[in-house]
């Protein structure tokens, strides 16, 4: 990762508002600059079923499946998200460092221009867009958010700006170690990732901090991936506002989308809901089971069938799939699978 506060050439405010909007719009469209993560090589049949789709309902949550002739399923459009699961060659994602485990998974997650409804699919927008997504190969939700793992290669915009490469959790708390599980401070948003200005629809303007150059914490890894790059609308606060709020605990109870798993104060018991691209909150502050103070993304079980998250984290210093100061799953007896709350679909 790089340690200069700028790339080299800064570019203009003007350069930089244009690379962040020609990256969100390529985001939304599922074609973002660059292209996938090491750890996420397709492979297996890259074919893709046209005509004669199949259209099915489902509850909790509603939802429609979408299949294939042969009866394989294409696609699962949840009401009110605007996400989608599409069904692609089979990937491979890792993360040696920090784990052994491993998750192979024909998931593709992007986003629509508008969330989902009943009928969607009888529209001419429907007919036009659906097998184009199906055939698209360029960077989904995860490869992106792969693109600030571990060993991630640095990635440019043609002004010069650095919008993907290895990120870290936040700058070294005075008097902590690095092992240490909560050695980091937070409050590293996306904008200090990228080390610009950022102005929000709702007026306020926020400035990056030079310490936190390349730095992100849970939530904001969240905004940077989602918001940033797949073109999300992100808000300045934790209030009620339009789009993706700050912190973790706005995300779960403010952000648009679906709920999917409500807060109870105490761990689900059943996670049957969650598909992949699926945020997941956690309360791992002691005392506190009820406050959400960490989010991941759900990537789906692992070869050895635990369902795993991704997320930045302090242990870790950055984006992580991996089991450093807890395991990074939603199963078992491990920290985090403890701290499990709730759960949101975007």
């Amino acid at each position: 990762m790089g340690t200069s506060p700028t790339p080299t050439g800064r570019p203009s405010r003007r350069q930089i508002l244009a690379s962040a909007t020609a990256l969100a719009v390529a985001g939304a469209a599922g074609g973002c600059a660059g292209d996938h993560s090491r750890s996420g090589a397709a492979d297996g049949d890259d074919s893709v079923p046209t005509g004669d789709y199949r259209f099915e309902r489902r509850a909790a949550p509603a939802r429609t499946v979408v299949r294939a002739a042969d009866g394989r399923v294409l696609a699962t459009f949840t009401d009110g998200a605007r996400t989608v699961l599409l069904a692609g060659p089979t990937r491979t994602w890792s993360e040696p460092r920090t784990t052994d485990a491993v998750v192979r998974s024909d998931a593709w997650v992007r986003l629509m221009d508008g969330v989902w409804n009943q009928g969607k699919e009888r529209t001419r927008w429907f007919r036009g867009w659906f097998p184009k997504a199906l055939a698209d190969r360029g960077p989904d939700v995860f490869a992106v958010a792969f693109q600030y793992g571990d060993g991630a290669r640095d990635r440019h915009t043609a002004s010069g700006l650095r919008y993907a490469g290895e990120a870290h959790f936040g700058p070294l708390l005075p008097g902590q170690s690095p092992t240490s599980s909560f050695s980091r401070d937070e409050k590293s948003d996306f904008y200090d990732y990228l080390g610009v200005p950022w102005s929000f629809p709702d007026g306020i303007r926020k400035h990056p901090e030079k310490k936190r150059y390349g730095d992100v914490d849970c939530s904001g890894f969240m905004r940077l991936v989602w918001g940033y790059r797949m073109g999300y609308p992100m808000h300045a606060t934790n209030r009620p506002g339009v789009g993706l709020p700050r912190r973790a605990h706005a995300i779960a109870s403010r952000a648009p989308g679906v709920l999917l798993i409500p807060n109870t104060g105490r761990r689900p018991d059943d996670i049957s809901p969650l598909l992949p691209g699926d945020l997941v909150f956690f309360a791992i502050e002691s005392g506190r089971p009820r406050s959400i103070d960490h989010v991941g993304m759900y990537m789906g079980p692992d070869t050895d069938g635990h369902p795993r998250f991704y997320s930045s984290r302090s242990r870790a210093n950055g984006p992580t799939m991996g089991d450093l100061a807890g395991r990074a799953t939603l199963d078992g007896h491990g920290f985090y699978a403890q701290g499990f709350r709730t759960a949101r679909r975007l």
